[in-house]
């Protein structure tokens, strides 16, 4: 059950301090409230508030906790005035200038389990959901929440830990139920370019009835995530009422998550991990099975990509997360379907949500320079789902998938829910990518026997995706092709010249593209 937030205490206001008028400050904190207190406001002297410390604000009935920070200069905030960042000003929601009062806030209940979790001792099922709670409740400042994510990673959190911690980030926040089985997803754990498979897995399920209910993050350190590869062809930013009933009415949503309140505390838990690129097992574990069964999934497919440049880069690896990722699912009552796939290369042609946008068109309308690997294993991946279905039998999947997306029935249901979400106007043929580009030739004559990932990831980045829509790599080559001196092996494309730029310096240190023969190819084949 989800805790009750404590009453707040009485603000400790003197009869002879005034409350102060809110100001919005235009700053983005990033799923951070912060508050912002002048130096010589009366009240900061009366209480001894320190920058950084949890402050409670309220006003017109209202509150939040946020961190403080202490400022100098009268532009920012004047001694009159409390300043909120954007993320705290729209979790208040009091209008300019209204009058607000602060205190010092408690420290989070759950304090002294996490200064255990820090010793690096088990916690019980109750420590972990006091923690989730004051996490969901933005009890817990970045430092604090950052030796909870450090203290989870260095302690490698038994199984049973990780199953109290998915738990428990479930039952805070939103849970939906749609009242009908099965409810299917699709989740891959991420690492791989492209790979766009979930826009046509969607249509592919939902064309053949069973609801899909897809909602999915935006691309925080990658070029682009499905929410906003989807945004280039609709709106994803939908009202959770509004995006039911598109789910309701054609069995699947291909939307943003952001707003609905699933898993809040994975939401927060996210905010430090990405910046220190921690992405433990038990951490993954935690954060995809609490979203999917807060969003209703009672059968889940997941995507583990294995190869040098990709999350996991083994075999063995891949197979202890699976078990993990089993060992919980089945505590939580999910059933899970783990599909261990190729990672060694980019999926489709594009990175960056416009090119991307494209491929998945493009295997839509069966257009002939449709990227065969992002069909092929989106339709492995809707087959296996397909097979969720009872009436369905095991193998039969793939052939189902395979005549929905040939018949056209899989782009009718794509278009409908395009439709329903608010379409944007998109030229299959003439793509509005950005404006400025350059090309990456081959240096030398050979076979393509190596594809980084991560550097390819990172040129699309610097060229401005997934920011500007338009920016990324079009990859014109693949693993195992042969290329001439001087052939292209890829096209940047950038909205502004200092990003063509800087992307231009990246690809010129190292292309991400390793050139050689084809018998050395086919050794780093049975070394994988």
């Amino acid at each position: 059950m989800k805790r009750p937030r404590p009453e707040a205490s009485p603000v400790p206001l003197d009869d002879a301090l005034s409350p102060l008028s809110l100001k919005r400050v235009g700053i983005d904190t990033y799923r951070e409230n912060v508050a912002y207190l002048h130096r010589d406001c009366d009240l900061y002297r009366a209480e001894g508030f320190q920058a950084l410390s949890k402050v409670e604000v309220r006003a017109n009935g209202r509150w939040i906790l946020a961190s403080l920070n202490v400022v100098d200069d009268p532009a920012i905030v004047d001694c009159q005035q409390l300043g909120l960042s954007e993320d705290a000003f729209a979790s208040l929601a009091v209008g300019e200038g209204q009058p607000v009062s602060v205190s010092q806030a408690e420290p989070p209940a759950s304090i002294p389990a996490l200064h255990r979790k820090i010793n690096g001792e088990r916690l019980t099922r109750q420590d972990y959901r006091d923690i989730v709670q004051d996490i969901a409740d933005l009890r817990y400042s970045k430092i604090e929440l950052t030796a909870f994510v450090v203290a989870c990673d260095l302690g490698e959190l038994d199984r049973e830990e990780i199953y109290y911690l998915s738990d428990a980030m479930c039952r805070v926040g939103r849970r939906l139920d749609w009242h009908e089985h099965p409810v299917v997803d699709k989740h891959c754990i991420g690492g791989i370019p492209g790979n766009r498979t979930s826009m046509l897995v969607v249509p592919i399920v939902a064309a053949h009835g069973l609801l899909c209910p897809k909602t999915s993050s935006r691309a925080i350190t990658s070029p682009a995530g499905t929410a906003d590869t989807m945004e280039v062809l609709a709106n994803v930013d939908l009202p959770f009422d509004a995006l039911a009933e598109i789910v309701r009415t054609h069995r699947g949503c291909l939307a943003w998550g952001g707003t609905s309140q699933l898993s809040p505390a994975d939401d927060v838990l996210i905010s430090v991990e990405r910046p220190l690129s921690i992405d433990s097992p038990g951490q993954m574990v935690a954060s995809i099975l609490s979203k999917k069964l807060a969003a209703g999934s009672t059968h889940l497919l997941l995507d583990i990509p294995v190869g040098p440049h990709a999350k996991v880069r083994s075999m063995p690896e891949a197979r202890r997360l699976r078990k993990l990722f089993e060992f919980v699912a089945a505590r939580m009552g999910l059933t899970l379907d783990v599909v261990i796939t190729d990672g060694s290369q980019p999926i489709g042609a594009g990175i960056g949500p416009v090119l991307e946008a494209r491929d998945v068109m493009r295997v839509l309308t069966n257009h002939p320079d449709a990227p065969m690997d992002l069909r092929q294993k989106s339709l492995r991946l809707a087959g296996r789902m397909l097979e969720f279905d009872p009436d369905v039998r095991g193998g039969d999947g793939f052939g189902i998938a395979r005549d929905i997306l040939d018949s056209g029935r899989a782009l009718e249901r794509m278009q409908a829910i395009i439709a329903a979400q608010g379409a944007r106007p998109f030229d299959l043929d003439s793509p509005p990518l950005a404006p400025h580009r350059f090309e990456v030739l081959a240096p030398a004559a050979g076979v393509v026997i190596g594809i980084d990932n991560l550097k390819l990831a990172r040129i699309a980045r610097l060229a401005g995706a997934p920011k500007a829509a338009g920016a990324g790599v079009d990859l014109a080559v693949g693993l195992g092709d042969a290329v001439q001196a001087g052939q292209r092996l890829y096209t940047v494309y950038a909205a502004f010249r200092n990003e063509l730029a800087l992307a231009h310096q990246a690809s010129e240190r190292d292309s991400g593209f390793v050139l050689g023969d084809r018998d050395r190819l086919t050794r780093l084949n049975v070394e994988m």
